[in-house]
């Protein structure tokens, strides 16, 4: 059935976009987390990479979160020679988080997700309808 298709193509995007705002509030609640060691690797920014699988059940792609990785880079640093973590001249790593990047791919994902719910509820009331059209 099509609304069965439809429903489970929507519930994979909203899954794939879970773990991409998962992701995203791991990325912020660790920004300022930096290393315990003078010269220590703070922490490193994650990102989602999605692909494209066929559902040979469905006979249709869905999305999936398929990696979760971490973005190169180099960190920058602070000048802050009280820290436990700086190094000979005074700096400490920190992680190569950006607040105003990971707001926007929150929004992005938030937006995809709503779009998937959308999709979700909109199947669910055509079934009831269906379901009430039977009915009468």
């Amino acid at each position: 059935m099509d609304l069965d298709r439809a429903l489970t193509i929507s519930a994979a995007g909203m899954a794939a976009q879970s773990t991409r705002l998962r992701v995203v509030a791991e990325n912020l609640a660790n920004r300022d987390s930096t290393g315990q060691s003078p010269g220590a690797d703070p922490y490193r920014r994650r990102t989602v990479t999605f692909t494209n699988r066929m559902d040979q059940a469905l006979g249709a792609p869905t999305v999936q979160a398929s990696r979760i990785g971490t973005a190169a880079g180099e960190f920058p640093e602070r000048y802050d020679p009280q820290h436990p973590a700086a190094d000979q001249r005074g700096y400490v790593k920190t992680p190569n988080v950006d607040s105003l990047i990971e707001v926007m791919d929150m929004r992005e994902a938030q937006r995809s997700y709503g779009a998937n719910l959308s999709v979700v509820e909109t199947t669910r009331g055509m079934l009831m309808r269906t379901i009430e059209a039977l009915r009468g």
